[in-house]
């Protein structure tokens, strides 16, 4: 069931069908360096991967979407909202193959998801967190209009809080 349509793009809840894909995700380079090793490395580790993923909506109506180009319906990623607990406000998160980089298609599925956030599920405030290191993503999160607020530290890593209030 497509949740959000962009010009280009298809967001979609996970299915258990997508575990090869998790699979690529999960073990491209950008994640590895910049989100950490999940050691999802089989189908079946997939599968556990993405049933936690597909529980991350509870409470907030919106986890992480499968995103996909609309030509072909190939997947290339993922973007969504996760509440953490070390948060007061869900944030926003995305990754994509590196082959679908540079290319626009993260902007485009994260302001879909922004905007959502805002007028259906009536967010009043949105964060991110990236590390210090990850320009791509501080460039990303700054088009979108999202402010840097502070330096924190989460599970002992020192990250970037971005945040962006809802436009009343």
């Amino acid at each position: 069931m497509i949740l959000l349509e962009t010009p280009r793009l298809l967001l979609r809840k996970f299915t258990l069908e997508d575990a090869p894909f998790i699979i690529e995700l999960l073990n491209s380079d950008g994640w590895l360096k910049y989100i950490g090793d999940r050691n999802v490395k089989t189908v079946d580790e997939a599968k556990v991967y993405l049933q936690q993923v597909m529980k991350g909506d509870a409470g907030i109506g919106f986890g992480f979407c499968h995103v996909a180009l609309k030509e072909g319906n190939i997947p290339i990623g993922l973007c969504g909202f996760v509440k953490r607990e070390e948060l007061d406000h869900a944030d926003i998160g995305f990754a994509f193959l590196p082959q679908y980089l540079r290319k626009g298609y993260g902007k485009e599925a994260a302001q879909a998801c922004l905007d959502h956030g805002f007028s259906k599920l009536n967010m009043d405030r949105v964060l991110a967190i990236t590390m210090a290191e990850n320009s791509s993503s501080i460039a990303l999160l700054k088009s979108l209009g999202m402010q840097f607020e502070k330096n924190i530290i989460m599970k002992e890593e020192e990250l970037m809080l971005f945040s962006r209030n809802s436009v009343s």
